[in-house]
């Protein structure tokens, strides 16, 4: 299991449209990924859990992984939010 901290900087936040985005990648890969605000925690393939944690633009976020293609889930989803989710 390994875990990353990012900082959220697209201007909407992680809603609707670039939570949609990020449940496709987090599903694209077969480890299990959460992500975690302040004490709660979600799993990332959920587009309901990842709406409910109500992550706006400048926030800090956990993403935590746990599975055979752990490293590239986290690289994966580190760089789908750095891209201000563009495909």
């Amino acid at each position: 299991m390994i875990s990353r901290e990012v900082t959220i900087t697209n201007s909407i936040g992680l809603h609707a449209r670039p939570a949609t985005f990020f449940i496709q990648k987090a599903n694209g890969y077969k480890s299990s990924v959460w992500v975690e605000k302040d004490d709660r925690k979600v799993n990332a393939k959920s587009l309901l859990g990842v709406l409910s944690l109500g992550i706006a633009q400048g926030m800090t976020i956990k993403l935590i992984a746990d599975g055979a293609d752990e490293v590239d889930a986290l690289d994966g989803l580190q760089e789908l939010i750095h891209n201000d989710f563009e495909q």
